[in-house]
């Protein structure tokens, strides 16, 4: 293969620049330099060529020293500065000695040296074209290489966000199921979420950490996920243990929730948010400054949702009566600058009055069964009936109370057995849900039952009068009808009876 086919054979896609001012040697340098690049162009002064550069890349440029306007040594300076790696090639003559010493500082790739013979500047060529056609290979190369890097990096910024999806799937699902347990804890914490937020944006928090706070309050309760049964789903007040246990949910969120690196700080804030301001709340008794800022406002967001919904053993207070307890316990319970700001929040707080802890569904019915339900006759318990009360205090809707006093029970169970009188109280309970299916029975003082109900019924004891006579009419039995607005309390409940 010739020489002459070999550089043509390489120099694909190559783009060459020559600028000289002798017509005649432009003419059939740059016929020959065709015959080999695919690309040529010509400028016939250093400006020229050098206006030609700035619009367009080059490969090579080939340049003679003297030339009128701006001399080759002038317009390589000015390429340097724009691509201090350009590969250039002068064509000079012997004579040009004075330009020669600038040629070497501005680090050019070779000389062709004039009078110009074609076969002589192959070689000088065939060396250019071998350090432009390595350079090709290495951009490609780093090219390729950035893009293997690119292409890992956004590998790992998929895998970095589906484990990030995944972790907060994850979570939500742990939430998800401690809502499922505990009906109140889930309402709860989006309130939460949301209180937070607002208090943390009136004082000047940044949108992150209001971000922070509203994840933090989604996931305050978390820990509950290890909370016994008996001691979360008890909707009753909490004695000295249960409320012992159920203050190891805010750790156990903490720890459930440091372990993974984007969540540290969320941690941090759910750890504090059972802290006082005066040093008496738990787990550490931290005081004043030593919360965390956004734990003070998420206490005062905790707080003030428990206020204002209803539990069943406590029921929710009107707004401004909230307000008001915020402001009482300034400085004691909760921060002073926090209580300021959330004031200014929670005043225009439109409340939902609707939100019960009393049972709405099958499954809540039985999770209340657990403890309140009667175990002989599957009733309702007098516990049940003393929170009944309780939330009827604030209640505007008038129950109607009907009392079933049986008589001379204590006779039959003498004359009968214990067995007999069993069934006997069984079959009562029986008969007030066929017939009173809307309403809520109770058990009381062992023979007596309660029915609650909403609107006033009629009840005819004569629809036990097949279990009297069953009786041998040893029992019998004494109704008597009242409404929660003369009655509100076991006690006066038993005064009545």
């Amino acid at each position: 293969m010739s020489v002459l086919n070999t550089l043509k054979e390489n120099s694909s896609n190559i783009k060459v620049l020559y600028v000289e001012d002798d017509k005649i040697l432009l003419a059939s340098l740059s016929k020959y330099l065709k015959m080999i690049f695919p690309y040529v162009q010509t400028a016939e002064n250093g400006l020229d060529g050098l206006k030609r550069y700035t619009k367009e890349d080059f490969d090579i440029v080939i340049a003679d020293i003297k030339m009128p306007e701006m001399n080759g040594i002038e317009m390589i300076e000015e390429i340097r500065k724009i691509n201090i790696d350009q590969e250039i090639l002068i064509t000079t003559a012997f004579s040009d000695t004075s330009y020669l010493s600038r040629a070497i500082e501005l680090d050019v790739s070779g000389y062709i040296i004039k009078p110009i013979k074609f076969d002589s500047i192959n070689s000088t060529l065939q060396k250019v074209l071998s350090r432009v056609n390595m350079a090709k290979e290495n951009e490609a190369y780093k090219t390729n290489l950035e893009n293997m890097v690119e292409q890992r990096t956004m590998q790992n910024l998929v895998l970095q966000k589906e484990k990030i999806d995944n972790y907060e799937k994850t979570l939500l699902c742990l939430v998800e199921l401690v809502e499922k347990r505990d009906a109140y804890t889930g309402g709860h914490s989006q309130r939460v979420a949301n209180y937070s937020k607002s208090i943390a944006k009136q004082m000047g928090f940044s949108d992150e950490e209001c971000k922070l706070i509203y994840k933090a309050g989604i996931l305050h309760d978390i820990g509950k996920i290890e909370t016994p049964d008996a001691v979360l789903l008890n909707p009753g007040k909490l004695d000295k243990l249960q409320f012992s246990i159920i203050k190891e949910h805010v750790v156990t969120g903490a720890r459930l929730l440091e372990n993974i690196p984007m969540y540290s700080d969320l941690s941090k804030i759910i750890l504090q948010h059972h802290e006082r301001f005066d040093g008496k709340g738990y787990p550490f008794g931290l005081k004043k400054d030593e919360i965390l800022p956004l734990s003070q406002i998420m206490i005062v967001a905790d707080a003030f949702d428990a206020m204002t919904t209803n539990r069943i053993y406590k029921p929710r207070i009107e707004l401004k009566d909230a307000l008001d307890e915020l402001l009482k316990f300034s400085g004691t319970q909760f921060h002073p600058k926090v209580i300021k700001q959330a004031i200014l929040v929670l005043k225009d707080v439109k409340l939902d009055k609707n939100i019960f802890q009393l049972p709405s569904t099958d499954m809540e019915e039985k999770k209340f069964a657990f403890f309140f339900e009667d175990q002989l006759t599957h009733a309702y318990n007098i516990t049940y009936l003393e929170l009944m009360f309780v939330q009827s205090k604030n209640s505007k809707n008038r129950q109607y109370i009907d009392v079933l006093l049986f008589h001379n029970f204590g006779n039959y169970n003498s004359k009968f057995g214990w067995n007999k009188g069993n069934e006997f109280l069984k079959k009562v309970v029986f008969i007030l849900r066929e017939h009173f299916n809307n309403s809520y029975i109770f058990r009381l003082n062992g023979d007596d039952f309660v029915v609650l109900s909403d609107k006033k019924i009629y009840m005819d004891v004569s629809i036990f009068d097949k279990l009297i006579k069953e009786a041998k009419s040893v029992v019998y039995v004494e109704k008597k009808t009242t409404t929660n607005k003369d009655i509100n309390s076991l006690e006066e409940l038993e005064r009545f009876i």
